[in-house]
């Protein structure tokens, strides 16, 4: 584990003594950063080491933990498009914490999207997180700190997580496969989010290329006739489609092992899960989408500016030059429409007249 938190001093210092002596082990921790930082590999490894302490078989233990198999290993991730809900949380979480173990000495809860819990889910969190009985050890993971309710902030150890640099994480795309002036661009583009880099990188451009054609078509006054925003979503759905055949191969694959009479439910099971999996990653590919719509605005004024060092765009300069001449005030006016944007959608309107509504403003407002 000592390798992961290698560029994480933060990290370093509050989980190494743990790892050295794992009953100093706080009862919660809140790892938070950018996608990508490598928070929910350093989650699994901190488990893996207080499960595997003082078992008969620590090197079995420790390797079911990794793989997600030990029996006193919970890891939940939201269900909901935008947040947790309290099913996800109630008996998984509340009312397993209480249960001693199966075979270690402790249990250990891990929960993705902290930044997610809703007021509900939240509350039915608290006392677990007030009174834990000794053996539970509880590890939160969010992208954005500040998003996490205070009431859980202040009952966790937060533990950060750095941001790579924009060179390390764009030689990381180049080793994928990203062409240098790709993954340099997408690096910078994806704000230091890891797996937002990769999302741009390595799905063929399809998503940045989107986004970028969704401001492009309003700035040439081509709205009308490009109808930019069925692009967008179709880049979307593509997206939504290649995270369910990854999950349903992995799921149909898991399928095999159980008996016959219990295929029925486990498909039901399985149906639900790819369902809510798809409405997330689609969910998150078209704010990534409309991320790119912004920064390619916000380049535009970098260069009005005579910024050239702060474009991210490092690789569209030429079109750059070619969106040129706008003013920095009708810039910064529909960058905050895409903004307003991204905020609504989070409250479940339709994304296809929600996007057409902003390819028209944009319009208007260049």
């Amino acid at each position: 584990m000592l390798a992961i938190l290698e560029r994480h001093p933060h990290a370093r210092s509050v989980l190494a003594p743990v790892l050295a002596s794992p009953e100093r082990a706080s009862h919660a921790y809140l790892f938070h950063g950018p996608g990508g930082a490598g928070k929910r590999a350093a989650a699994r490894e901190l488990a893996a080491a207080l499960l595997a302490d003082g078992s008969p078989h620590p090197e079995s233990a420790r390797a079911r933990a990794l793989s997600g198999v030990h029996p006193d290993l919970t890891w939940v991730a939201p269900s909901g498009a935008h947040e947790i809900l309290v099913g996800d949380i109630a008996e998984p979480v509340v009312a397993a914490a209480s249960r001693t173990p199966f075979e270690a000495r402790r249990r250990v809860f891990v929960i993705e999207r902290a930044d997610e819990l809703g007021p509900e889910a939240a509350n039915r969190m608290l006392k677990t997180l007030e009174e834990p009985p000794e053996f539970a050890h509880l590890v939160l993971i969010a992208e954005r700190l500040a998003d996490v309710l205070p009431t859980i902030r202040s009952r966790c150890q937060a533990v950060r997580f750095q941001a790579p640099a924009r060179a390390q994480l764009a030689s990381e795309l180049e080793a994928a496969g990203a062409e240098p002036e790709t993954a340099l661009a997408c690096a910078a583009l994806s704000l230091g989010d890891g797996e937002r880099a990769r999302a741009l990188a390595l799905d063929g451009g399809a998503l940045r290329e989107a986004g970028e054609q969704l401001v492009r078509a309003a700035l040439a006054g081509e709205v009308g006739s490009r109808r930019p925003w069925r692009r967008l979503l179709e880049a979307v759905r593509a997206r939504g489609e290649a995270v369910t055949a990854e999950l349903r191969a992995h799921g149909e694959a898991e399928l095999e092992l159980h008996p016959p009479r219990e295929r029925k439910r486990l498909e039901a099971e399985l149906a639900e899960r790819l369902r809510r999996a798809r409405r997330r990653a689609e969910t998150a590919a078209l704010d990534l989408a409309l991320q790119v719509s912004a920064l390619w605005l916000l380049d535009l004024a970098a260069l009005a500016a005579g910024a050239r060092d702060l474009v991210r765009n490092s690789d569209r300069r030429a079109q750059l030059a070619e969106d040129g001449g706008r003013s920095p005030q009708a810039l910064g006016v529909a960058v905050q429409l895409i903004e307003d944007t991204r905020q609504r959608l989070k409250l479940n309107v339709s994304e296809e007249l929600a996007c057409e509504a902003l390819a028209y403003r944009l319009e208007r407002s260049l």
